[in-house]
């Protein structure tokens, strides 16, 4: 409950409780971690007392990696209440693609932790993976090399089939829930597809540009989608940063030829129905590796924890509950899976609420993750 009440940033009594309970922490160096693609940068985040599970920590698609702010504050808040969490950053995903390569790493540094028995005394460890981290963990997670080496493996907004996010994103389709349905996950009662957050299509066409435009323009055009997107993590915190960013991109985009600056334009002006239109012949016939989407991947033997916002508007939590009921349709014996859609989160933060009910649910599922 500790954990809970300082990540969404309770105030009052509880906040104060809060923080006694919070252990020291340690926080290591960024350090290179040897991947089959090249070095992935990782960071430590240790408690003081002696380490029983250590959990790997994927970020999703951001320009800082392991040094953004929210991830670093989850990383201490864990590692505070006693879990080691060790914080890795693929290469692609700070540069806002969804790629195999993603999961390859991720599925490296599970065995790279796992041999570290000051880490993983008896050979296991977790792996958390936020937002499209999430999906790819899952699929790595049950991947044949290291399915033994798990301990649990949560997703945090993660995805069930790549696809289908896509065309949410980019074609509203986010489809509907029936009661039979939410009743796959608790909070699902909570559960609402809203209209999709214009972030998420500007991501798709980064990642499907090579599709959609000539050769030629490909790297162009990404650069331009990239500066946005970079402007747009940061136009909270520094909106006089963010303003010049956003200058810079209309410029880039202003300087492609057809069909890439009209592409940007849409980017520019946040018109996600003229983008999707853009992208809809693409999007219906549009094959992507398996190892991007858990749907059509290797299930994990580990316990399954999904946490989603009942809200979320990026990967909706439709996609929870497919991921459970594909888990339940395609398990040969019992499976350990809890699914969670909580109200006290976005898409892969904490909203400041002080729903003492609702904490207290999210704590409890906290408690099991905590314990395995």
């Amino acid at each position: 409950m500790a954990l809970i009440v300082r990540a969404v940033q309770q105030q009052g009594m509880l906040a104060r409780i809060a923080r006694v309970a919070a252990g020291v922490v340690h926080e290591g160096p960024i350090v290179a971690m040897p991947s089959r693609h090249g070095p992935v940068r990782t960071r430590l985040f240790e408690p003081t007392r002696p380490v029983r599970r250590t959990a790997i920590l994927v970020p999703g698609l951001h320009t800082n990696g392991i040094r953004e702010q929210r991830l670093v504050a989850l990383a201490r808040e864990l590692a505070a209440s006693g879990l080691a969490v060790l914080t890795i950053a693929p290469p692609a995903l700070t540069r806002y693609r969804v790629t195999t390569d993603s999961t390859d790493e991720i599925e490296d540094a599970i065995t790279w932790t796992a041999s570290r028995k000051d880490l993983a005394p008896d050979g296991r460890v977790g792996v958390m993976g936020i937002s499209f981290a999430g999906g790819l963990a899952l699929v790595a997670a049950g991947r044949p090399a290291v399915r033994d080496k798990i301990a649990f493996v949560l997703s945090l907004g993660g995805h069930a089939d790549l696809l289908r996010v896509l065309r949410y994103l980019c074609l509203s389709g986010g489809g509907k829930l029936d009661d039979r349905a939410r009743a796959f996950a608790e909070g699902g009662e909570h559960i609402r597809i809203p209209k999709p957050n214009d972030y998420g299509s500007v991501v798709s066409l980064l990642n499907l540009a090579d599709q959609v435009v000539p050769a030629e323009q490909v790297a162009p055009l990404q650069e331009a989608i990239t500066v946005f997107l970079e402007a747009s993590s940061i136009d909270r915190l520094d909106p006089s940063r963010a303003a010049a960013q956003f200058a810079r991109a209309r410029q880039l985009g202003a300087t492609l030829p057809e069909p890439g600056r009209t592409l940007m334009a849409y980017v520019n002006y946040r018109d996600v129905s003229k983008l999707g239109q853009a992208l809809a012949p693409l999007l219906a016939h549009l094959n992507l590796p398996a190892g991007l989407s858990p749907e059509r991947s290797p299930t994990p033997t580990a316990p399954i924890f999904l946490l989603h916002g009942a809200d979320d508007s990026v990967v909706p939590a439709s996609e929870m509950i497919r991921l459970v009921q594909h888990l339940r349709a395609v398990s040969r014996g019992p499976m350990e899976v809890r699914a969670f859609a909580s109200r006290l989160i976005s898409h892969a933060e904490a909203k400041p609420q002080s729903a003492l009910a609702e904490m207290w649910h999210l704590a409890d599922f906290w408690r099991e993750i905590m314990e395995k």
